[in-house]
């Protein structure tokens, strides 16, 4: 199974993602075209829960069971000829990375091993038993520059069999980051932040070129910052948060979570795009991290994943200004938490501010032109099904 996107136009028309916050699918006839349909089916908190390990899908009878009210919503029946779509699973469950070599075999069953041996001391499990996928994304004499995405053979298998036993057979797989990058457009240069309620993930793309890709997986916060509610809700800000606006590398920790990031070789040079480029929900976004982010008025918990968002976020700034030679202007929203949730977060958090850096859907709303989906659901939850569409 491929994990990188095909050729331009080879996927299925369908896509459909799975994540902590529910089940996605959308319809799309042609590449490019606005999404036809799109459904959505809420999970409960806990029935997945994405890692490098098996047992993503604690509930799998609840997700098998989306699956199927989501494909039937925008008229994709069960165990039909037509049945192949696009799996988008979440980044949690992959591992993204950026490798290096001198040179590279122009034959798959040669090259594979050499990208298989380079991954053995940055991935947390065995890559010999894992599937690996691989792009070539720029070579030059004595350098060519690889974009490799890993995860266990049984975790994959996980994702793959839900949609099976649904009645659907998944026909490319691919992680919620990487399947949202096509809806990118424009030579600009791009700060991309895909938020769930389980992870953080933060994407810098200039000019067709990936020059960031960073994946944190958040923690539960304090059981004292549990909100049984059923709007979604955010944290206030400490009462005197880091002046990260003012310059992002004035946190210490901030710093030496960047080096580390460097050093572990997580997607932190430029890689091309290339093929990355080839080219939305009856119900409600779910509580986004309820057990654990606060709500407005609430005393600051420190460690919360609010505050790891607006960390996470701190550090890409701090890249992209480094790399850049400015701050950037916008910071585009994916998933399921919305660019009102991340705005939100930030602003508490003192680094989206008025006048400074905004915080938008990255879909546009000419995107779901037709396709039905309910005003409550942020926009940018239809970020990865709407770009894996696109090729």
């Amino acid at each position: 199974m491929n994990l990188l996107p095909k050729a331009s136009g080879s996927r299925p028309r369908i896509a459909c993602e799975i994540s902590p916050d529910g089940v996605v699918a959308a319809r799309a006839t042609q590449p490019g075209a606005s999404l036809e349909a799109v459904a959505r089916a809420a999970l409960a908190e806990g029935a997945v829960m994405p890692s490098l390990r098996p047992g993503n899908l604690v509930d799998g009878v609840a997700v098998v069971a989306a699956l199927r009210r989501v494909m039937d919503s925008i008229g994709l029946r069960a165990n039909s000829r037509a049945a192949d779509v696009t799996l988008i699973i979440p980044d949690g469950a992959v591992r993204v990375l950026l490798l290096d070599f001198d040179t590279l075999p122009n034959k798959l069953s040669e090259a594979l091993p050499l990208v298989r041996f380079r991954l053995k001391k940055l991935v947390p499990f065995e890559t010999n038993d894992a599937v690996v996928s691989f792009q070539v994304m720029s070579s030059a004499r004595n350098a060519v520059r690889v974009l490799a995405v890993a995860i266990p053979q049984d975790v994959l298998s996980e994702y793959e069999n839900a949609v099976r036993e649904a009645g659907f057979e998944p026909g490319a797989v691919l992680p919620s980051t990487l399947a949202a990058l096509p809806a990118l457009s424009g030579p600009e240069p791009v700060l991309l932040a895909n938020a769930s309620s389980a992870s953080i993930t933060t994407a810098i793309v200039r000019e067709g070129i990936l020059m960031l890709h960073r994946s944190i997986d958040l923690q539960p916060g304090p059981a004292e910052s549990t909100v049984p509610s059923t709007e979604p809700v955010y944290p206030r800000a400490p009462t005197e948060p880091a002046p990260v606006t003012q310059s992002p590398y004035t946190s210490p920790t901030l710093m030496a979570d960047l080096n580390a990031e460097l050093h572990n070789a997580i997607l932190v040079a430029p890689t091309s795009l290339g093929t990355l480029t080839d080219p939305r929900l009856a119900e409600r976004v779910p509580e986004i991290a309820r057990a654990a982010l606060q709500p407005s008025g609430a005393e600051p918990v420190m460690g919360s994943p609010a505050e790891e968002i607006a960390q996470a976020i701190s550090v890409a700034i701090a890249y992209y200004e480094d790399n850049v030679a400015a701050l950037p202007s916008a910071i585009l929203s994916a998933g399921p938490l919305g660019a009102d949730g991340l705005r939100r977060i930030l602003q508490d958090y003192g680094i989206a501010t008025t006048g400074g850096v905004q915080v938008h859907e990255l879909i546009d709303t000419t995107a779901l032109i037709g396709a039905g989906a309910p005003g409550s659901v942020p926009r940018s939850a239809f970020a990865g099904v709407a770009g894996a569409l696109r090729g």
